[in-house]
């Protein structure tokens, strides 16, 4: 026999990257893969049939009509990664190496974790007519005919995807009710002294915002409140969280935490069996920085994290690269740009810098001293020159910290 028939009727043994997730966080891991150097086979696996696409434009430009899609500006058939959408991935097989599909086994050398999240659906809501979640491309495509008809709409949880929704729809011309259980907007993410002072941009905008507000049933047309008030809603938008995309996982021998769903990555973004890598919204991972662990749902996380999962997989080394970030995301709602970076808790100092009635503010946040956090409200000066601060873990001086007329950075010790 030849060694040209030999050749051929070897197996493959390129080393594949299989890549669970055609999100930003699965398509920035593939892509960075490249950058670093790999030479193996990568696969990209999506579960919807659209080319991979970004989701901030989805609550904005899309929603409104200003852009017909967010589709990635990336030549994947160049950077020679191969994409299988509309193929939805039903099981993980470690020991085997294996993905199963909907189109069949495929093997892998590393595979990585990138399913993100899915949104809380509001029970006794599933499959009602006119009751919408905001999360796909789908999802916006199915709204955008709602705004433009200025529909009356009640959009039940004030986070911030409620806000941004609201905050086009209220642009679109439509009547908002927006309904939250807490005693305030953003109840999960901000202490109720710095959230009292957003929830006037809900007025100012012109949408109502009802607090302390528990939704009892969702009917066509209207949306009853536990408190007896009967809403009427040509449109009803869900916006209560979401969850990591992970149920699909059982069995498979990755930890997965039984609080918040997430994937429990160590500090390199590696899970509990060998040659699985997890990033993005699915995967909460230890940070030495907070002294806690972290499970991000927001884009920049979505992006940073890739690039430590594609660096350990090219170098190959058995340390790898550590995973620390300062986490930021940034919202725009009602006119204003709200930015935020770091993490606090409920024992961290709280410090005005601004009043929160203006136009212009932020709050930081200080631990034994020390930058941890910051909410920058109309203020990216103070956002940008704190998220360096904070990653440099620098003592501020409190009372020039206090002073917003003082640069951020000339309050370093």
């Amino acid at each position: 026999m030849s060694e040209q028939s030999k050749s051929s009727q070897a197996p493959d043994r390129t080393p594949r990257v299989v890549i669970i997730g055609a999100g930003i966080a699965g398509v920035q891991t593939a892509v960075a893969l490249r950058e670093q150097g790999w030479r193996g086979a990568i696969t990209l696996l999506g579960d919807e049939p659209h080319q991979p696409y970004d989701r901030p434009p989805l609550s904005k430009a899309v929603l409104l009509g200003k852009a017909e899609g967010s589709t990635f500006d990336i030549d994947f058939a160049g950077l020679d990664i191969e994409l299988r959408l509309g193929h939805p991935v039903t099981a993980l097989l470690p020991d085997a190496h294996l993905v199963e599909t909907s189109d069949g086994p495929l093997p892998y050398d590393y595979a990585v974790l990138a399913t993100g999240a899915e949104p809380i659906v509001l029970p006794g809501s599933e499959g009602m007519p006119g009751v919408h979640l905001l999360r796909t491309l789908d999802d916006a495509e199915r709204l955008r005919p709602v705004l433009a008809a200025q529909h009356e709409i009640v959009v039940v949880g004030a986070g911030w995807i409620g806000a941004e929704f609201a905050t086009a729809a209220r642009e679109a011309g439509c009547a908002v009710t927006v309904v939250e259980a807490a005693d305030r907007p953003l109840a999960g993410a901000l202490p109720a002294e710095v959230a009292a002072h957003m929830t006037g941009w809900y007025t100012d905008a012109g949408a109502e915002l009802r607090t302390g507000a528990r939704v009892a049933s969702v009917t066509a047309g209207a949306v009853t409140l536990a408190d007896g008030v009967t809403l009427p809603a040509d449109a009803v938008v869900i916006g209560i969280g979401a969850r990591p995309a992970t149920a699909w996982l059982a069995g498979s021998g990755v930890e997965v935490s039984p609080q918040d769903g997430s994937v429990l990555a160590d500090d390199r973004l590696r899970t509990s069996v060998p040659d699985v890598y997890a990033v993005g919204d699915c995967a909460s991972f230890p940070s030495a920085r907070y002294g806690t662990r972290l499970l991000i749902h927001h884009w920049d996380n979505a992006l940073q994290g890739p690039r430590t999962v594609a660096e350990n997989i090219a170098r190959g080394d058995a340390e790898g690269l550590v995973y620390d970030p300062v986490p930021y995301f940034w919202s725009e709602q009602f006119g204003r740009f709200v930015q935020y970076a770091g993490h606090h808790g409920d024992a961290d100092e709280l410090v005005w810098r601004g009043d929160p009635a203006g136009a212009a503010w932020s709050v930081i946040w200080l631990r034994e001293g020390r930058l941890v956090a910051l909410l920058a409200v109309g203020r990216p000066r103070d956002l940008a020159q704190g998220r360096k601060l904070i990653e440099r873990g620098v003592v501020l001086d409190r009372e020039r910290a206090a002073n917003a007329s003082v640069p951020l950075k000339a309050a370093a010790v």
